[in-house]
């Protein structure tokens, strides 16, 4: 039983298809620059050559036909037949107060995701228009919404709300959502078989990649997570500022005349660690910047670092304490330095790296000295699978596909 996966950005779609009779990957994939000049389509067959296709790709709808062809073309195709993909499973960023666990689309959920736009205006739209491409070029086949805030609808009132006025959460939906929550999700669960497939366990999670964002994880269910009413707040992001004072938006625009626009751009797009080292915002570059003696690129690196660290601490003490500490995400998974700069330091809370251990790069493993109190992990996250996952679930649990097999075992993240 196959299940297509899509993940769709402004001008780009994101693909994974999956064979759930194992969990196979058997294809994935990008197209990007949709609407723009030199667009492409990147497919990557799990046992052929990949291609690239360049074409000109007005939109959405081009895009996605361009993937189901390249899926089932002869040469570098993967299936014989579209009839075969039972279910597709959309990444879709905000789900607002409305949704807590993915669901099945029809025209209630699709005016839902429409109503968050003004709290995703990025990314919801461009979810919207993968819905709607891949509903008019396979009809009838079920699609699936999963909500990266879905998973973090578990926090208390006090972890969520704001100190404004009530008044703004009744009205306007203003509060903590969180982000990432399909990786927090995945990494948690697998912490969880780990540790001996425990339950009470008190877990926080770094998904720390160009976007980043910490969680805490107890007994399952996210209690409280970095990221907020959007994915700025938080931690020093590779180009957003995460946590600062408020008053300086209004203080930014009276000093420079930056309209509202262009002060969120400010924050998100020119600040982090590239505003702060004024190199990149890839780690790889400032460190080696830092390296040739660079002291803003050292400060930006001791800023990130910091700010990861003070939050898991902080999250420690939320739940009264902590069994696991989990690193994914791009740089979680693959950067040995910044895993040892973030631990250090969280000796005291019983969490202590082994620099033997931690000499690793996107690979699921246990960094942790022997014996620690605290266990620390690098987990690779695999947020398709369990959009993938939720696809065939509820689509089985509606009648929607008939799931004959039985569940397969996690296969390894395609390559």
């Amino acid at each position: 039983m196959m299940v297509l996966v899509i993940n769709c950005g402004s001008s780009s779609i994101k693909y994974q298809l999956f064979d759930m009779s194992n969990e196979s990957v058997l294809a994935k994939g990008l197209v990007e620059r949709i609407g723009l000049d030199k667009a492409s389509l990147n497919h990557k067959p799990a046992y052929k050559e990949g291609t690239v296709i360049s074409a000109n790709i007005e939109n959405h709808s081009i895009g996605i036909r361009m993937v189901l062809d390249a899926l089932v073309d002869k040469k570098i195709g993967v299936i014989d037949t579209l009839e075969k993909i039972a279910a597709v499973g959309h990444r879709v960023l905000h789900g607002g107060r409305k949704f807590s666990d993915s669901v099945l689309i029809d025209s209630a959920v699709m005016a839902a995701i429409e109503e968050c736009v003004e709290l995703g205006p990025l990314h919801n739209p461009a979810n919207i228009l993968g819905i709607n491409a891949c509903g008019e070029l396979m009809p009838g086949v079920p699609q699936v919404a999963v909500f990266d805030t879905g998973f973090h609808q578990t926090m208390p009132p006090h972890v969520y709300l704001y100190g404004l006025p009530y008044e703004a959460y009744e009205k306007y939906g203003i509060r903590r959502y969180g982000f990432h929550g399909t990786s927090h999700r995945y990494v948690s669960q697998r912490a969880a078989q780990l540790m001996g497939d425990r339950e009470d366990l008190r877990l926080i999670t770094c998904h720390l990649g160009n976007g980043a964002s910490v969680a805490a994880i107890r007994d399952g269910k996210c209690y409280d997570t970095s990221m907020g009413l959007t994915p700025l707040e938080g931690l020093v992001m590779g180009t957003r500022c995460g946590e600062i004072d408020p008053a300086i938006v209004p203080f930014l625009m009276k000093k420079t005349g930056m309209t509202p626009d262009q002060v969120d751009a400010y924050m998100n797009k020119k600040s982090g660690l590239l505003g702060l080292s004024g190199v990149s915002n890839d780690v790889r570059d400032i460190e080696e910047a830092a390296l040739r003696g660079d002291e803003r690129a050292n400060i930006a690196l001791e800023v990130y670092c910091y700010r990861v660290r003070k939050c898991i601490g902080s999250y420690a003490a939320a739940m009264g304490g902590v069994d696991a500490i989990i690193f994914t995400a791009g740089l979680g998974e693959n950067s040995i330095s910044m895993r040892s700069r973030i631990c250090h330091g969280l000796e005291f809370l019983g969490a202590q790296l082994d620099p033997d251990k931690n000499a690793i790069r996107g690979k699921e493993q246990e960094v942790s000295v022997d014996g620690a109190p605290v266990r620390i992990y690098v987990i690779p996250t695999n947020e398709e699978l369990v959009i993938a996952r939720d696809s065939i679930e509820i689509c089985s649990a509606l009648g929607k596909v008939d799931k004959t097999a039985d569940k397969p075992q996690a296969m390894e993240k395609f390559a």
